[in-house]
């Protein structure tokens, strides 16, 4: 399918696919990352509710949309395989990363305050997805406020990661601003716990760029300094953190010693 995709309330539509890691049958009280996406003080009779609201449909492939720029907001969606890029069209016709999503993060919440999302988001692999309809997240929310008070934790982090992308971008080098977003990621698979040294970069090195401000050409070049300088070890999109403190005195402005 091209990337011209349906929105995520017509996936279900989408051709089978073999039982996977992206299983779409999985529930909530089954997930790996029920820990990370659920209030830890929800029991099991709550977590059903959450679980008899949320939609699962086949895997997105590479390229599909969960929804576009502009379209109604009608839902919020959990990554819970695979890897999102968020995106948004500029004026002048320009693509604008905004952000990337792995699984356990939360993202669509662009779309609360006009009723229409603000920014597309597209799969860069396969990947499942978690639709949770906001019309009847709001009605659990209010038989379970713990349920509602973490939405309102995670709509925090999200401003508050949108406030780091504003930070990142005024860092003055394009090293600071790959280390940082290196110690980003590193930080989100430890929550994740996976590795905090070892990932697979599933974004495109012109995605980092357009995301960071950066040329695709000045993106490679960082990667090959920090590779020479020994503080990673770069294999086209895998990724070895081989000095995670020299990485942070770059992110912070310091030189490598």
């Amino acid at each position: 399918m091209s990337s011209e995709a349906a929105p995520a309330q017509n996936l279900i539509q989408t051709p089978a696919a073999a039982r996977c890691a992206h299983d779409f049958q999985v529930n909530c009280n089954n997930c790996r990352l029920n820990t990370i996406c659920l209030p830890l003080a929800l029991d099991i009779a709550q977590v059903e509710q959450l679980d008899r609201i949320i939609q699962r449909s086949r895997p997105l492939q590479k390229g599909e949309h969960i929804y576009r720029q502009d379209e109604d907001f009608q839902s919020v969606y959990a990554v819970r395989s695979g890897s999102v890029k968020g995106y948004s069209i500029t004026d002048n016709g320009q693509e604008q990363v905004t952000g990337f999503y792995f699984p356990g993060e939360i993202l669509g919440m662009d779309g609360i305050a006009k009723n229409h999302h603000a920014s597309s988001a597209r799969a860069l692999e396969t990947s499942s997805i978690c639709e949770i309809p906001f019309d009847k997240l709001g009605e659990l929310s209010q038989r379970i406020p713990s349920l509602q008070k973490h939405f309102f934790q995670l709509m925090s982090q999200e401003i508050a990661e949108d406030q780091q992308l504003l930070t990142l971008l005024s860092k003055n080098t394009a090293d600071q601003r790959v280390a940082a977003l290196l110690l980003s990621i590193s930080a989100r698979n430890k929550r994740r716990k996976l590795s905090a040294a070892n990932f697979r970069l599933p974004m495109s090195r012109t995605d980092i760029g357009n995301y960071l401000g950066l040329t695709v050409e000045t993106v490679s070049r960082v990667f090959s300094r920090f590779q020479k300088l020994g503080v990673l070890g770069v294999d086209n999109k895998e990724i070895t953190i081989i000095d995670i403190e020299s990485l942070r005195a770059v992110a912070d402005g310091s030189d490598i010693v």
